[in-house]
């Protein structure tokens, strides 16, 4: 079977919908250093910054892949 060959990306969320830049990473199939050039060039997906920390919110994430502004 071909499900048996596909390894699931393991991605945690908080209760409100928010990941890490590395789940993030994961989710959109980038690696975190490409999120972060982004973030510091101020493109990609919206950003939340909670105490100096980098946050994506899932429906951000899912409005980005559909090529939606975010």
């Amino acid at each position: 079977m071909l499900e048996d060959n596909i390894d699931q990306a393991r991605i945690r969320l908080s209760p409100d919908g928010r990941m890490s830049r590395a789940d993030a990473a994961i989710f959109l199939g980038l690696k975190p250093k490409t999120l972060s050039m982004w973030a510091w060039e101020r493109r990609g997906p919206k950003i939340v910054r909670i105490g100096g920390r980098c946050f994506y919110r899932l429906d951000d994430l899912r409005r980005f892949v559909d090529g939606e502004a975010a």
